[in-house]
């Protein structure tokens, strides 16, 4: 099936995600969504990002995103940028982990 025919029109907003924002479902399928975004509407009652989306759709990415794009609109589903990850652990942590390791 043609991507165009799965997708519709390109939707700008769907740039607005990456591989690693989680996606959450709001709603549950109604009768008339396309089968694709019924089934992210299911799989996403606990956050998934849109990679693992895309695989569990095998679906490529710029596909996933229009898709997801549409329900965000329609406020099927939440979008949330991960928490960025800033603290560094401390260096005697990582020592540790790496002299348990190399015991095994």
């Amino acid at each position: 099936m043609p991507m165009y025919v799965i997708t519709g029109d390109p939707d700008p907003a769907a740039k607005n995600f990456d591989l690693v924002t989680l996606i959450t479902s709001r709603s549950t399928p109604e009768p008339g969504l396309q089968p694709e975004q019924a089934t992210i509407l299911v799989m996403c009652n606990y956050p998934l990002s849109v990679a693992e989306v895309s695989a569990h759709l095998s679906l490529p990415f710029s596909v996933v995103t229009a898709l997801l794009a549409k329900l965000v609109e329609d406020q099927r589903v939440e979008a949330t940028a991960p928490v960025p990850v800033t603290a560094v652990p401390e260096l005697g942590l990582l020592e540790a982990v790496i002299h348990g390791l190399r015991k095994l």
